[in-house]
């Protein structure tokens, strides 16, 4: 992995990291054609949890071979594999061990706290709006964006029912960019592939 601010992607942005985040998992119907699909220094947090290593891998890969041509962050979640710009970790599956990970996922207090002592750089507060992710669970929405966003000093990144609208409205609370599933991959079903 590399260093935990990614100078050579220097996004439009003032901090470096991109404002439009892609969260992969095993749901997408097609991965690649999302990672495809995104604007140029764009992130990608590569999840596939469940996926066999071996195929995993070379997901990744190939997924890795498009972000590197589209100058995209790619952070990896779960096991590590070579290559990825650092980790994203989640305190409900665990930290894993190693380098601090470069974003952390917050859905409360606690770990927005944790956040703060590991020294992330980046976090994805969630869920900001229903969301099939987190279906049943009480989204944050605006004011809980707001209340955690405050009490960070990195990159707070919004995660759960987002779509560009929505993070236009999450902006004043302090959000640095938008993550979803459905919605960047979903717009490649609406377009026809």
């Amino acid at each position: 992995m590399t260093d935990r601010h990614p100078s050579r992607f220097a996004a439009a942005d003032r901090t470096g990291w991109p404002q439009i985040w892609l969260f992969s998992d095993e749901r997408m119907a097609d991965c690649l054609a999302a990672v495809r699909a995104l604007p140029p220094r764009s992130g990608i947090v590569f999840r596939h949890y469940s996926t066999p290593a071996r195929a995993r891998h070379r997901l990744f890969r190939a997924v890795l071979r498009i972000a590197r041509a589209r100058r995209h962050v790619v952070l990896i979640a779960g096991k590590p594999i070579a290559g990825a710009d650092g980790a994203h970790a989640s305190a409900r599956r665990g930290l894993g061990r190693g380098q601090p990970p470069v974003s952390l996922a917050v859905h409360n207090r606690r770990e927005l706290d944790l956040a703060k002592r590991l020294g992330t750089p980046i976090i994805f507060i969630s869920p900001a709006f229903a969301t099939r992710s987190h279906a049943g669970t009480k989204p944050i929405g605006r004011a809980g964006f707001a209340r955690l966003a405050g009490g960070f000093g990195g990159e707070c990144i919004a995660l759960g029912g987002m779509n560009a609208e929505r993070f236009r409205a999450l902006r004043i609370h302090g959000a640095h960019g938008w993550a979803a599933i459905d919605a960047l991959s979903k717009k490649l079903e609406v377009r026809g592939r």
